[in-house]
């Protein structure tokens, strides 16, 4: 039966002397509340989770401290600031891929045909998708477009597309009829076949939601997991006993990407650097494996 929620709301020196009284160490009870002011509590109490020695009482383990817990929230904020902005170069040269491709064989509106997709209800949705995705936009060029031009409904793919998410433009390439088109854009990124490009399209689509909406990342369980055991031309990783739903398992998909477009390892350089900031990090918790940065990819 459902309880109704009675808890009341505390103010910063009410949840440090809870925390307190639940075994927490704080070192700088000032500094804290300064900190709690500025980040709630309720963001803060995700990175105090692994220090509980009680899931249900919630009481900490030996040792633990507050000051930890913001450290955690601080390698956590950098790494997804750090994953984001690694996504959206993705992003940005996985639309262009797929706009050029397509429209160059199937012309500016293939989005727009039924007769290139696998599956119609799948194709309804994208389009509706679109449709709203343009209606919200204030883009000076789409509104020079229609003023302009009055058919066909939507402006060509290279404007269109431009405006469509991430997750709307991984779903057009899947339900996309022609796998040997779907192919050749794999192949631009060094990966086998199609099927692994969408699973890795799903998977970064699904993390970077959760980087946009300033969730935590480093220990989610992630429920789109890429493909990791195909035959690629690049520098991979050895050792595939890991756990796919890891942020580990993305953050290879990422590295590798990233060499496919701009043949640099800036980002793979920038994540150790971080990891090594952060020792307190448990990186097995994130998915990692032992010796993990001897691997390859991330050498």
């Amino acid at each position: 039966m459902n309880k109704e929620y009675s808890k009341p709301a505390l103010n910063t020196f009410a949840i440090i002397e809870k925390l307190k009284a639940n075994g927490l160490i704080i070192i700088d009870e000032k500094e804290a509340q300064r900190k709690l002011g500025l980040v709630s509590y309720f963001r803060i109490a995700s990175y105090l989770r692994p220090m509980e020695e009680d899931k249900e009482s919630h009481y900490f383990k030996a040792g633990s401290t507050l000051e930890n817990a913001f450290a955690l929230y601080e390698f956590d904020t950098r790494l997804r600031q750090l994953v984001f902005s690694a996504i959206q170069e993705i992003e940005i040269a996985l639309r262009t891929k797929i706009i050029q491709h397509f429209s160059l064989k199937y012309g500016p509106f293939w989005f727009m045909d039924v007769n290139l997709s696998e599956n119609e209800r799948l194709f309804a949705q994208n389009l509706s998708s679109i449709d709203r995705e343009l209606d919200r936009s204030r883009e000076d060029f789409i509104k020079e477009h229609y003023k302009k031009y009055k058919k066909p409904t939507f402006p060509p793919a290279w404007k269109t597309l431009g405006l469509a998410s991430l997750g709307t433009l991984s779903k057009l390439y899947y339900n996309f009829s022609d796998n040997k088109v779907k192919k050749n854009i794999a192949r631009e990124f060094n990966l086998p076949n199609h099927e692994t490009l969408e699973s890795w399209m799903r998977s970064i689509a699904s993390l970077r939601n959760f980087c946009a909406h300033h969730a935590r990342i480093w220990n989610r369980r992630l429920s789109a997991t890429p493909q990791i055991n195909g035959k690629y031309r690049g520098l991979w990783i050895s050792n595939l006993d890991i756990d796919p739903n890891r942020l580990y398992a993305v953050l290879c998909c990422i590295a590798y990407w990233l060499e496919a477009i701009n043949g640099k390892f800036q980002f793979v350089s920038d994540l150790k650097s971080l990891i090594s900031q952060y020792p307190m990090v448990d990186t097995k918790a994130m998915g990692f494996p032992d010796h993990w940065y001897s691997e390859p990819l991330w050498k």
